[in-house]
């Protein structure tokens, strides 16, 4: 049950009566109805208010559930003035006046918290009140939203006036006010089915007077709503910690993720095996085809990069794997195309990848560019990302990681790198890249002009932790398990 449905459950028990006892010495709603009707004959004999034309008698197909015997049901305009508003003329600087009645509009009310308000934005002056159709309501005025939207309501804290956007109630016995005020909450489904519009719902004064609500006796209304407030502080804290779940189940798979990765990446996920041998044997391996790849000229020779310092590693691994940085383990790494490729509109073979086409796991070409084969024979020679590669999102958005599984001819611009890796399980160094430890490095290491950038060098200084290479396919065969259920979560 959510925390509406809860309050609404309350409110329903409370205004059928069920949410504290009957007693008889308390009289009945017919005796306090009574009272109200003998007052507003007061009232309209000393022209306080005007006489309303005769209502309806409520039939039975009104009511919509029973109520105690010693109850009534009434309807809203029974119970005293309902009130529209008006809005002054805004071009008239005479009609508003910062030290003057306070004025209300629905939008004032998405501001308000709790049962009372005392002002808007906004106060009339005494000429835009004779000037308009506005109406000072005396303090304890249910003020009562009638369109834009149907249901926000209020109790007058003071002295108060409002726009054409509400019809209020001044109950002639001021202490039914707060009883009235839950009944109105509750009867506001029942007020919008009977509204009409079409550009956007309203209720007029006539049919929200004609509005019933049942009438207990005084005494019960007060410890009705004594009962209501003292339930209300509950009903906020389960609202609070249902908000706190609501977060946590969001967030529960992204983070059951980023806890699976890491275990994944510190050796924690599959055991080690000696008969795998280490990461130091298999870096020994990548270096011996790097070298003979330079001897071949498929690479060039890179300068040598710093070694990887003791403050540098993040976290303690497995004794059989080894840190390495990532261009130690590539046989390319490098970013897109730096100038402004001719596209073209028809597709020709050839696909102009950016930083919007790399996405976590995959290349998305939903909304790619294309390019001719001229262009393509041009960028290529720089970057061709192949079947294997990873890219890498650098511009904007930095750090998404996608894996080439295809053989399309792909070329890239600027906002997106590729890292050709040697000898290493591809999916395994995708799952590094993605990891909250390797993703904390590449923010570490953007730049942040109009927008964050990370470059070439910075990538190429990416630590990641080695294991051997049966480990890694182990480790990717796991994860391929697991993730899928945390997919299913979201």
């Amino acid at each position: 049950m959510t925390p509406q449905e809860l309050k609404n459950s309350i409110l329903q028990l409370a205004i059928q009566g069920k949410l504290v006892e009957q007693r008889p010495e308390e009289g009945t709603g017919e005796e306090l109805f009574r009272q109200i009707q003998a007052e507003k004959q007061r009232l309209i004999k000393a022209g306080t208010i005007k006489r309303e034309k005769p209502l309806p008698e409520i039939s039975d197909d009104e009511k919509p559930f029973n109520i105690p015997e010693s109850w009534k049901w009434v309807r809203i305009s029974q119970l005293g003035d309902v009130i529209g508003g008006g809005t002054p003329k805004t071009e008239n600087s005479e009609y508003w006046d910062d030290a003057g009645i306070p004025w209300l509009t629905p939008a004032d009310m998405k501001h308000i918290h709790g049962k009372y308000v005392q002002r808007g934005e906004r106060n009339i002056s005494s000429a835009g009140l004779e000037g308009s159709s506005a109406r000072i309501m005396p303090t304890g005025s249910i003020l009562y939203s009638s369109r834009a939207p149907i249901g926000y309501i209020a109790i007058a804290e003071n002295s108060i006036s409002t726009n054409q956007g509400f019809k209020s109630l001044v109950p002639v016995i001021i202490d039914i006010n707060l009883f009235i005020y839950y009944c109105l909450i509750a009867r506001t489904d029942d007020i919008i089915r009977r509204a009409s519009g079409t550009t956007f719902k309203e209720i007029s004064g006539a049919d929200f007077g004609l509005t019933i609500v049942p009438l207990p006796p005084l005494a019960e209304q007060k410890r009705i709503v004594a009962k209501i407030e003292e339930l209300l502080p509950y009903i906020d804290r389960y609202e609070e910690a249902w908000r706190e779940l609501e977060d946590f189940n969001k967030r529960f798979p992204v983070d059951m993720q980023k806890a699976i990765l890491q275990f994944a990446i510190q050796g924690k996920l599959v055991e080690q095996r000696p008969e795998e041998g280490t990461g130091e044997e298999l870096s020994r391996q990548i270096q011996a085809e790097k070298q003979r790849l330079i001897k071949a000229g498929t690479i060039k020779r890179e300068k040598p990069l710093p070694e990887i310092a003791e403050d540098e590693k993040p976290f303690d691994i497995p004794e059989s794997w080894k840190w390495v940085k990532l261009s130690t383990i590539c046989s390319k790494i490098t970013d897109g195309e730096h100038l402004t490729p001719k596209r073209t509109l028809e597709f020709c073979g050839y696909y102009l990848l950016s930083a919007r086409n790399v996405r976590d796991g995959h290349i998305l070409l939903e909304d790619v560019d294309y390019v001719d084969q001229t262009v393509y024979k041009l960028i290529s020679s720089r970057c061709n990302p192949q079947r294997g590669d990873l890219l890498i999102s650098c511009s904007g958005s930095v750090g998404r990681c996608a894996l080439v599984s295809d053989d399309n001819k792909y070329v890239m611009v600027r906002s997106a790198a590729m890292a050709s890796p040697i000898l290493i399980d591809n999916k395994f160094l995708m799952y590094c890249i993605q990891s909250a430890v390797v993703q904390t490095q590449i923010k570490s290491k953007t730049k942040q002009t109009a927008q964050a950038n990370l470059f070439q060098d910075a990538i190429r200084n990416i630590i990641i932790p080695l294991p051997p290479i049966a480990e890694q396919k182990r480790i990717v065969a796991k994860l391929e398990e697991i993730l899928p259920l945390c997919e299913k979560l979201k």
